[in-house]
C-alpha cells in the first residue's frame, strides 16, 4: 500500500545515474543461502536436474520490459482497456496473453498531479513477467530504504525533478502483490500506433524512477 513515511536508516547514494548497487549489500542473505541449499538438495535427490535449473534461469533471464511496455501502450490507446487495467491489473495483463501467475498486479497511473514510484522494502518483489529481471539498484538497501523516506530526493538523483505541486506516492510491493506504473503518455504522440508507442515506454518509467519520453526530448 502507499507509504508517506517508513522508519529505515539513511544510506548514501552517488549524485547521478543509477547509483544503487546490490553488491554493496555485503554477504549473501539468509534467503540467498536458503535458495542455494534447497536447489542443491533438489538436484541431489533427483527432483530436478542441473540442466532443468539452467533452462529455467535462461527463460527468466529472457524476460524483458517489452511485455509491460505493450500493456502500457494499449492503455494509452484504448480507454476501455485502461479502465480494466486500473481495476484489475492481473486480469488485463492476461487478456493480452501475459500470465502474471497467482500474484495480484496493481496498475497505478501517473497524472499531472500524481507521480507513482515502486519499491520493495523487504527484498526485491517485482512483476518479472512484465518487466523482466529487476535492476540491481532496485534490490539495493539504499533504494529500498531511502525511497520511502525521501522519494523526491531519490527521484532527483535519477534525474527526475518533479514540480512541488505533484504528489509523489510510494507503493511497497510484497510477495503476493506487485505494482506497475502506467506513465503519462508523452505529448506529441497522438498519431503513433501501439507498437511505436511501446518503444517509448522504458523499464524505469514503469517503476516510476523515469518517465516516458520521445527520443531526444
Amino acid at each position: 500500500m502507499p507509504h508517506d513515511h517508513h522508519d529505515h536508516s539513511h544510506e548514501g547514494m552517488s549524485p547521478s545515474g543509477h547509483p544503487y548497487r546490490a553488491d554493496q549489500d555485503g554477504p549473501l542473505s539468509y534467503w540467498q543461502n536458503m535458495e542455494i541449499a534447497v536447489r542443491e538438495l533438489l538436484i541431489e535427490k533427483g527432483v530436478v536436474t542441473p540442466e532443468q535449473v539452467a533452462a529455467q534461469i535462461e527463460a527468466m533471464d529472457a524476460r524483458t520490459p517489452a511485455n509491460g511496455a505493450a500493456v502500457v501502450a494499449r492503455a494509452w490507446t484504448d480507454p476501455a482497456f485502461r479502465a480494466r487495467l486500473l481495476e484489475d491489473g492481473s486480469a488485463a495483463s492476461r487478456e493480452m496473453g501475459f500470465d502474471v501467475g497467482p500474484m495480484k498486479l496493481i496498475a497505478v497511473e501517473n497524472t499531472e498531479d500524481v507521480h507513482n514510484v515502486i519499491v520493495c522494502t523487504l527484498c526485491s518483489c517485482y512483476p518479472r513477467n512484465l518487466l523482466g529481471l529487476p535492476p540491481d539498484w532496485y534490490k539495493s538497501r539504499a533504494y529500498r530504504s531511502r525511497t520511502v523516506r525521501e522519494p523526491r530526493k531519490v527521484l532527483s538523483e535519477f534525474g527526475l525533478d518533479l514540480p512541488d505541486d505533484v504528489t509523489v506516492r510510494v507503493h511497497d510491493s510484497t510477495a503476493d502483490m506487485r505494482y506497475i506504473v502506467v506513465p503519462a503518455r508523452p505529448e506529441g504522440t497522438e498519431g503513433m500506433d501501439e507498437a511505436t508507442l511501446a518503444t517509448l515506454v522504458t523499464r524505469d518509467s514503469m517503476i516510476g524512477t523515469g518517465v516516458a519520453r520521445l527520443p531526444n526530448s
